[in-house]
């Protein structure tokens, strides 16, 4: 079969000769298995998303292009897919610029297409004009332009491709508007085979048997597993290697529900004591970065051993001090590292009370804090007393999406996670106002789950608007917004900048169509979060909670003065 006999993708679906760049893409994107896009209208871009919509592509607009890419972000987080986002030339891809960046650090991949002026025009002030690809580089792991209509389906492949292997990342197409509105003969296109597989390689046999070697002799290994361990999806292989090990499994927040957290080998609030006495510590698909002190003293003990598993060889290289790097696919190596072990006895010197001790810590302490928070009934509320009232009604199946600071700690510690994909945080870069986008997201990849966004007032005012977007899309997300009145935590004295008011956000959102709720007491949270999820529509319930209320968590990381000495850069 012939590229012309395959496209019909003409005005009625018609066969033709000659074929636009914007429909080529169009037609890339679907064998490319796209389901949805995330995107907001403006040239060069308009065709290209009408195609895709003609060819069965769901495309979202949104309201501002920040949260276009943080909704690919969200869509990828869930489904374990590239997400995509289309914007316009100029400012609309400038906008895009924090949410790629975001999708960076945090390994995910994105396919953030851009259009932009033409190719002939480039840098002779054009409308719009400004130098796309150079602004994209630092902060995707990939930024190509697109100069030869023909070679739109090739290099829409390598784009996703890009994204999804080794160390996932976001990748930034440009596409001039010449490129896109150049029509060429259907019959010059040569179509790839679109096939995103990608192989699942081992390890190392001999690095295997190292690693083998130094579990054999830990007497007290724990599992730290992230993002990579998602994206591998490996729960299986997690799951049968802790319970051939008796290990307990840590994750990083954005590694949560690879394996359900209410199960066994889960220590999740004894981690400090863990990551302090651990001899050993197996990492799965994580970097050992600013949340873990970069793997250092005091958060680990001085002379602890570590295994690094990762899928890219750059990250394992990070670490100069891993004992033994196994560059493979999480799963394929976790189940290496099971076969050879072979069962529970081939760990002799494992201290099997030390490990029941951290499970037994972590469940005392989730009872205990569960049934303090559940105590708290002062007003303004507890953030604490919301958390643990969305923990108790969530389903266990919810997706939950939580952004900003002191709502995002205390959630942190006190709701769980119990399947892969079904907890979004605004991740290690620490970038605020992607709550809604992300519950956006979820519920186009999850019609059929709960969605919940918890977020801080703060960090809801950067992409509240998309509120907006989920209406008119039908998208029925549950936005709860713990509203302290500021930034963070009042502690009195002069905080410049921190006041944003109670604002009736409740108010505010009404003549959209929104269900909403005005939450001012313990007695009211309960009941208004019923309310909300029984509502089948988008829903805002607004908790005015006690600005005094802060977080305390274990420091991040630290800046060094000129004398060496560590300077408190602040609370993770």
């Amino acid at each position: 079969m012939t590229a012309k006999d395959e496209i019909r993708i003409g005005q009625g679906g018609e066969m033709v000769d000659k074929i636009a760049g914007y429909r080529i893409l169009a037609e890339s994107l679907r064998r490319a298995g796209v389901e949805v896009l995330f995107y907001l209208e403006g040239g060069p871009m308009l065709e290209a998303v009408h195609c895709a919509a003609e060819l069965g592509i769901r495309c979202v607009d949104v309201r501002h292009e920040q949260a276009a890419t943080m909704m690919a972000h969200g869509w990828a987080r869930v489904t374990g897919k590239a997400g995509v986002s289309i914007t316009s030339s100029g400012p609309g891809t400038c906008n895009a610029v924090t949410g790629v960046a975001n999708a960076q650090i945090d390994r995910i991949p994105v396919i953030a297409i851009g259009g932009s002026v033409e190719v002939t025009t480039l840098g002779r002030g054009e409308f719009q004009d400004i130098d796309q690809l150079e602004m994209m580089r630092p902060v995707a792991k990939d930024a190509v332009r697109i100069y030869a209509t023909q070679r739109i389906p090739e290099q829409i492949q390598t784009a996703f491709l890009s994204a999804l292997s080794g160390q996932p990342g976001p990748v930034y197409v440009d596409l001039p508007a010449d490129v896109l509105f150049r029509e060429v003969l259907a019959d010059s296109l040569a179509w790839p085979r679109f096939d995103l597989s990608l192989s699942r390689n081992p390890a190392d046999p001999t690095r295997v048997k190292t690693a083998v070697e130094l579990l054999q002799k830990a007497r007290r290994p724990i599992v730290l597993s992230g993002t990579g361990a998602f994206f591998s999806k490996c729960g299986d292989a997690m799951n049968t290697f802790l319970e051939t090990t008796g290990l307990c499994l840590f994750t990083t927040p954005q590694g949560r529900g690879i394996i359900p957290e209410t199960g066994p080998g889960i220590a999740l609030t004894a981690r400090s004591r863990a990551f302090r006495e651990a001899d050993l510590i197996l990492v799965v698909g994580t970097r050992l970065n600013f949340v873990f002190n970069f793997g250092l003293a005091p958060r680990f003990a001085e002379d602890v051993t570590f295994i690094h598993i990762d899928v890219d060889p750059g990250a394992l290289a990070q670490q100069p001090f891993v004992s033994v790097r196994l560059q493979g696919d999480a799963g394929e190596v976790l189940k290496q590292l099971t076969e050879a072990l072979g069962d529970p006895s081939s760990l002799p010197n494992l201290d099997r009370g030390w490990l029941a001790g951290l499970t037994e810590e972590h469940q005392r302490k989730q009872t205990k804090t569960k049934d303090y928070q559940l105590s708290l009934s002062q007003t303004p509320i507890d953030p604490r007393r919301l958390c643990a009232e969305v923990a108790e009604i969530l389903p266990e199946d919810a997706v939950l999406a939580v952004d900003g600071h002191v709502i995002l700690n205390h959630a942190r510690q006190t709701i769980p996670t119990s399947r892969p994909g079904h907890r979004l945080n605004s991740g290690p870069f620490g970038c605020l106002g992607t709550g809604v986008p992300f519950g956006v997201a979820a519920k186009v990849a999850s019609p059929d789950q709960v969605v919940m966004v918890l977020t801080g007032d703060g960090s809801f005012g950067f992409n509240a608007f998309e509120l907006d977007t989920a209406v008119r899309h039908n998208i029925p997300i549950v936005v709860v917004i713990s509203n302290n009145g500021g930034w963070a935590a009042d502690h009195g004295g002069n905080q410049t900048g921190r006041c944003l008011g109670f604002t009736r956000y409740d108010l505010m959102f009404k003549p959209l169509g929104i269900h909403t709720e005005y939450v001012t007491n313990t007695e009211e949270i309960r009941p208004a979060l019923k309310r909300a999820l029984s509502s089948g529509t988008v829903a805002v319930v607004n908790v005015v909670t006690d600005p005094k209320v802060d977080v305390h968590t274990f420091p991040f990381s630290s800046y060094y003065d000129g004398t060496g000495q560590p300077i408190n850069r602040g609370e993770g």
